[in-house]
């Protein structure tokens, strides 16, 4: 285990000492965000605690299969003992969740750009997925993982490592996601769930980004608009996860997807291959990640970000010092 077991029980003796929990992810939630949340929150649950777990974009389609995800809301309500942050590595990602309910007491996370904004940090940097430090939480306190609990944080192993394709994957993530099986998960359904199946407003949304797919040499980079999402009627403001598609292409050193938000916003998504930091950038512009996935969200029109972004980027991609 890459910390020491002292840190873990630091959260746990927090966790004990607390009745009234908050528990909160990142805005725009993914499977890592969802599953860390509710297998935290059920197993809090399990200690009598109680507990809110809040994500304000809600569930993504993915994770809508779990079992408890009703218990998930978007705003939190009344007082609390103390409050935990799940894959969240600023404060400015969870949303307006703090805004009457601040400070943070935990962070729980794994993501190298965190900025340990917490009174108690629990950042492994070299975890694939913040479910994962949740699992040796888990194990370490000696609760009990019930087969929805395993189900929940599965998802975060799953969805964060690509179904287990990221450079970042360690024997011992295999055993855990064994141990999780072993608990009552079922990895076929979470696997088809979370990165087989697409809506068909997701597919019409991918058809519009891939009718814009540019190249120049080794970066590759698309747009998605609001009239996008509007014609194709994705309900999401993500990119219904293009990104990870768009970075399967051969030849391709780094993969940029554009995506118009409201209000003269553009949130950017990156992915790279081994011996290019992504993060370096996404960190500048006030957003994070990890080395190989970042992203960041910044204001301008989608003309001007995209110029922008892409002379940072090439800068990377040929050795450029000042990204």
């Amino acid at each position: 285990m890459p910390l020491d077991d002292g840190l873990f029980r630091q959260v746990i003796e927090k966790f004990e000492s607390a009745q009234r929990i908050l528990l909160a992810c990142h805005l725009r939630p993914d499977g890592d965000a969802i599953g860390s949340l509710l297998g935290l929150g059920l197993a809090l649950h399990s200690r009598e605690k109680q507990v809110q777990m809040i994500s304000e974009d809600g569930v993504p389609p993915s994770c809508r299969h779990l079992d408890g995800i009703a218990e998930i809301r978007r705003q939190a309500e009344g007082e609390f003992d103390l409050v935990c942050l799940v894959d969240c590595s600023d404060l400015e990602r969870v949303g307006s969740v703090l805004v009457n309910h601040g400070p943070v007491d935990i962070n729980l996370d794994h993501h190298p750009t965190n900025l340990n904004f917490a009174d108690l940090n629990l950042v492994d940097v070299q975890a694939v997925a913040t479910a994962e430090i949740i699992a040796d939480l888990l194990s370490i306190w000696g609760l009990t993982i019930t087969p929805t609990i395993a189900e929940a944080l599965l998802t975060g192993l799953v969805t964060d490592t690509i179904g287990f394709r990221t450079s970042n994957v360690k024997p011992s993530t295999l055993r855990m996601a064994a141990d999780l099986m072993e608990w009552g998960a079922d990895i076929a359904t979470i696997y088809r769930r979370a990165l087989v199946d697409r809506s068909y407003e997701a597919m019409r949304l991918w058809g519009a980004g891939l009718s814009r797919l540019e190249r120049n040499g080794r970066l590759l980079w698309t747009t998605l608009t609001l009239d996008d999402r509007k014609t194709s009627r994705y309900p999401g403001r993500d990119d219904a996860d293009l990104i990870n598609i768009l970075s399967t292409v051969q030849d391709a050193d780094i993969t940029i997807i554009f995506v118009e938000q409201p209000n003269g916003r553009v949130k950017i998504s990156w992915r790279a291959q081994p011996g290019f930091d992504v993060s370096k950038i996404a960190v500048r512009l006030g957003g994070g990640g990890h080395t190989a996935a970042a992203g960041a969200e910044i204001q301008g029109s989608l003309q001007e970000v995209q110029a922008t972004i892409l002379e940072m980027t090439r800068s990377l991609l040929n050795g450029g010092q000042h990204v």
